[in-house]
């Protein structure tokens, strides 16, 4: 089904052409037509579904219908629990909204940088406004924005808002806003926290569900490598240079453990940098705009912090350690093998990881093949074969 069937207007469409979509995926073609319609939805969806169009683009069409003037109060309101994040929704909003006459105005405010260049970004008004919660309640008391006129309210990666504490925040933020609104909720798991936020939050909303709670994508190749912790970084550095892998995201528990794990990348002639919350704004975005142009070719995030890291045909996704959430390996691994197209997940397992290991194999419901590193040279498991997803 052609996304000409869904509604969308000409702008739009080709919009979407430009980013190169040629036919909805599942989430999009389940939530632009609730969307078009004013309806509330609670969807959940795997990271890299297309989730961010699914509601962009019938938001950018809802709010052309009627024109504002110069009076540019804010009618469709987007929080996101990160900074990386925001950044990308915005930077979606726009890219999908070019083809628009008159263009609608979209602005992204969060935290970690100064706020006065924010402000003055929001002096002359704003149709659609992405905000991370805290810097948005700090823009509030500044007097630098009101929430009264909002039509949509977007909450994305509701979950993860929820997990970082958000939800006080969230709450001050609900009682500013009209309370005639279409309310959007995206989450990756329907958790019984985010069933709880629903209430009375939703009205009647449409309930989308693209795939099992929890599941990990098709795409993705799934394999867990035995080393010891103290080899870790060498079983790593073996791995990048035997392979030749170009585009690495590799996952860390711990800031001071992605800083320390650079600091020996690079001293093994693999470019790396690290992005975590104790990092500015500047250099987080240095760090991310290298690795999308290859000139970075190993970046290590903290859990947080990679929220919103959003890579084309990123290869490779490597779990220095295992999270201590198990829901928080379906996240990570989620940034490879994104909109249909294949990626590998390796996760370096210390024998006192095999029981979290084991619990993320219980979430995910499919057994990822072991291999071993013996002397760093890699024996194949019989499991595995050539380019073969495994997790089916």
């Amino acid at each position: 089904m052609p996304f000409s069937s869904l509604g969308l207007s000409e702008p739009l469409l080709r919009a979407l052409a430009d980013s190169g979509y040629t036919t909805p995926t599942p989430i999009q073609l389940r939530a632009i037509p609730a969307v078009l319609t004013g309806q509330d939805l609670l969807a959940a969806a795997q990271t890299g579904t297309g989730k961010t169009a699914s509601f962009a683009t019938p938001i950018l069409q809802r709010l052309a219908e009627v024109h504002h003037g110069r009076n540019r109060p804010v009618r469709a309101l987007i929080l996101t629990p990160t900074r990386e994040l925001a950044m990308q929704v915005a930077e979606s909003v726009s890219k999908y909204g070019i083809h628009q006459s008159p263009r609608l105005k979209s602005e992204v405010v969060f935290g970690g940088v100064k706020i006065n260049p924010q402000m003055m970004k929001l002096r002359g008004g704003v149709d659609i406004l992405t905000a991370t919660p805290g810097r948005l309640l700090d823009l509030v008391s500044q007097n630098a924005v009101k929430l009264n006129a909002v039509e949509i309210l977007v909450l994305d990666e509701a979950d993860q808002m929820l997990n970082m504490g958000f939800i006080h925040d969230i709450r001050k933020i609900l009682a500013m806003l009209p309370k005639k609104r279409q309310n959007l909720l995206f989450s990756a798991t329907f958790s019984a926290d985010i069933r709880k936020l629903t209430q009375g939050l939703l009205h009647n909303p449409v309930t989308v569900e693209v795939a099992a709670e929890n599941a990990a994508a098709d795409t993705v190749e799934q394999i867990a490598y035995t080393v010891n912790k103290t080899s870790k970084t060498a079983a790593l550095t073996h791995l990048v240079k035997s392979n030749n892998w170009q585009q690495v995201l590799v996952f860390t528990s711990t800031k001071h453990g992605a800083n320390k794990l650079c600091e020996k990348l690079n001293a093994a002639q693999i470019k790396s940098a690290a992005i975590h919350g104790n990092k500015s704004q500047g250099a987080r975005i240095t760090a991310l705009s290298g690795f999308k142009a290859g000139d970075i070719r190993v970046l290590v995030a903290t859990d947080v912090a990679a929220r919103g890291i959003d890579i084309a045909q990123l290869p490779h996704v490597v779990n220095f350690e295992l999270p201590r959430s198990s829901t928080d390996y379906v996240h990570r691994i989620g940034r490879t093998g994104r909109a249909g197209l294949g990626g590998q997940a390796v996760s370096l397992v210390d024998p006192e990881e095999y029981n979290a290991l084991r619990l993320v194999e219980k979430l995910i419901g499919a057994k990822i093949p072991r291999e071993q590193i013996t002397g760093f040279e890699i024996t194949a498991s019989p499991q595995r074969t050539g380019g073969h997803n495994t997790n089916k």
